[in-house]
């Protein structure tokens, strides 16, 4: 299924709560399978240059309404009183709070700690991170005793410790289940890694799900674009994920432009929209 079909696929769709853009669902009226297991809302470091307000305000545009907190709209800074105030400012808009990331964590317990302590006052079990390789035992350590998962994110061939899912994988074997993979199919793509292959070989601790579009190639520096415009095979990532039971998040991502990104992420919500419903109806 390419760009056009997965767009005609969803020529009933009504118009998007946002100006100048269509809409890319089936009418209430239509029929077809039932929608698959796993969640779709948007990693809101697409939405970094935005206040919280809008941000909230963007995401109920384009129709969603489950998120990934980037810090940008919850600093890690901030006063644990603070963590809490905003949770509840984000749930009394009807949006919910499923993750949060990427964190940035170090081999030091108390700043690790804190963390945790961030990620409870948001009222969540699954955070995104990158983890200093001596740091995992500790990151063991306190996913255990605060019950959390962590999904560890690949940063794509410019990141040296965790490139891609196969050097994520090999290193959590001997850990604790509830440490796991957050997958960035872009980086995963540009690091030389097949991302329809990554769902399906490391399904077993596969947490948590990037979805993103880019023109570059193997090796390439990222050039993010609307999602069907760039070289990722989204229709074999969805395939993957229908396939392999994914019942976690898929948090859109969209960086083309940061400082306008609601219209490129409104037409990657319904791009991507109208391939899962083409997918899940073969």
């Amino acid at each position: 299924m390419n760009r056009r079909s997965a767009l005609q696929a969803l020529a009933a769709g009504a118009a998007l709560p946002f100006a100048g853009v269509k809409a890319l669902a089936l009418s209430p009226q239509a029929s077809g399978p039932t929608p698959p297991a796993f969640g779709l809302g948007v990693a809101t470091v697409s939405l970094k240059s935005l206040p919280l307000d809008n941000m909230l305000a963007a995401v109920k545009r384009i129709g969603l309404d489950a998120i990934s907190l980037h810090r940008a709209h919850s600093p890690w800074e901030n006063q644990p009183g603070q963590w809490r105030e905003i949770a509840d400012k984000i749930r009394a808009a009807g949006v919910t709070v499923r993750c949060c990331g990427v964190l940035a964590l170090k081999n030091d317990e108390a700043a690790m700690r804190r963390m945790m302590d961030y990620v409870g006052a948001l009222g969540l079990s699954l955070f995104s991170c990158s983890v200093e390789p001596a740091a995992l035992p500790l990151l063991e350590k306190l996913v255990r005793e605060y019950d959390l998962h962590a999904a560890i994110h690949n940063h794509g061939p410019e990141d040296k410790v965790w490139p891609g899912p196969r050097s994520i994988w090999d290193a959590i074997q001997p850990f604790d289940a509830r440490i796991g993979l957050c997958l960035d199919i872009g980086h995963s793509y540009r690091a030389g890694e097949d991302p329809a292959d990554a769902i399906r070989r490391y399904r077993a601790r596969l947490l948590d799900v990037h979805l993103k579009d880019s023109a570059a190639g193997v090796g390439q520096e990222d050039i993010p674009v609307e999602m069907g415009r760039g070289k990722m095979d989204l229709c074999a990532v969805l395939t993957a994920l229908i396939g392999t039971g994914y019942r976690e998040n898929v948090w859109l991502e969209y960086e083309k432009d940061p400082n306008d990104p609601v219209p490129g992420l409104a037409e990657s919500t319904g791009y991507v929209r109208g391939l899962r419903r083409g997918v899940s109806a073969t």
